[in-house]
């Protein structure tokens, strides 16, 4: 047996599929291992496991170890809305979700840096997030999502009062985090046009942006707004997306429309952007949200708008590869 085959021979089995070659010459073992999709710290637990399995043949006087990874082509979605209260982040939540389930390897940036509603959405507001150096580790939820917010680096309940350049600062550590074998980041923005928005379109320019609105006309207004920023950073307007479209009364069953009904849509068609889907006012999506269950990570009927209206965006994701 040569000392190059003596040199594998050591790799556990279940790293060997990773190592691209193995090779001894001098004393010194030279392995060349795949790192493709690993974090930071998995690839540096890989590098460790090798040197050490290696180093241990009496021959090797020094183990040289080189991982490669092939670059995430990782493309960022903005979220985005013109005001408030419209259902952003729910929305933000339940696309993550069904997108990981339908197979996209997806993450999530909490970036309303002034009211963090993501930690609740997924039920990780009781973990706080992980660093390297300066770089941050995103939390694994449940539902197969990596997450950053806000919400998770400071104390509960405590207020931030920043000015924008300390907003850009902690937006780029957010986006510019390990997020390992992610390619589709879907941003929560804050409402409006903001500092956060604005360091988006001129650092972090978003592959697409979705927004959301209510049907009634203030909520319509403040939308347009918000999309006209997009077109002049030019960023694609991916669709809209008409939530709190109807009530649906837990004891009846009877719809009625507190908000108005279409009007969102209609708006789609006058500005010429695609309608990508409604999202009703029902109580059993607001108490599944409160309680960090994500309807869209269930097989019930509060699911199906948003994995209907996932389907589109990843339809257009494939569309613009």
């Amino acid at each position: 047996m040569s000392m190059d085959d003596t040199v594998r021979a050591a790799i556990p089995a279940e790293l060997s599929g990773m190592v691209r070659s193995a090779k001894f010459a001098d004393g010194i073992a030279t392995i060349i291992a795949d790192a493709s999709g690993l974090g930071r710290s998995a690839a540096a637990q890989l590098q460790s496991e090798l040197e050490q399995a290696v180093g241990a043949v009496p021959e090797v006087s020094e183990v040289r170890v080189a991982l490669m990874a092939d670059k995430v082509e990782r493309r960022i979605i903005a979220v985005g809305s013109g005001k408030g209260g419209v259902g952003k982040s729910t929305l933000t939540t339940n696309l993550a979700v069904a997108l990981a389930n339908a197979g996209r390897k997806v993450g999530v940036v909490d970036a309303d840096v002034y009211g963090p509603s993501q930690p609740l959405l997924f039920g990780t507001q009781n973990e706080k997030h992980r660093a390297e150096g300066q770089t941050l580790i995103p939390t694994e939820t449940e539902f197969g999502v990596k997450l950053l917010s806000m919400g998770q680096l400071i104390e509960p309940g405590r207020a931030i009062a920043w000015r924008g350049p300390m907003v850009g600062q902690a937006l780029g550590q957010l986006i510019e985090a390990d997020w390992g074998d992610v390619d589709t980041l879907l941003v929560d923005l804050p409402p409006g046009t903001g500092d956060v928005q604005l360091t988006m379109l001129q650092k972090f320019k978003p592959a697409g942006a979705l927004i959301v609105s209510t049907p009634q006309d203030l909520a319509l207004i403040d939308a347009t707004r918000a999309m006209d920023l997009f077109r002049q950073g030019e960023v694609p307007i991916i669709g809209l997306v008409e939530n709190m479209s109807g009530y649906i009364c837990p004891h009846c069953g009877e719809t009625s429309n507190p908000f108005g009904h279409g009007g969102t849509e209609s708006a789609a068609q006058g500005l010429g952007v695609p309608f990508l889907g409604r999202v009703p006012l029902d109580m059993a999506i607001r108490v599944a949200s409160d309680t960090g269950q994500p309807p869209a990570a269930n097989d019930l009927p509060q699911g199906q708008p948003f994995a209907a209206i996932a389907e589109q965006l990843s339809a257009w994701l494939d569309r613009s590869a």
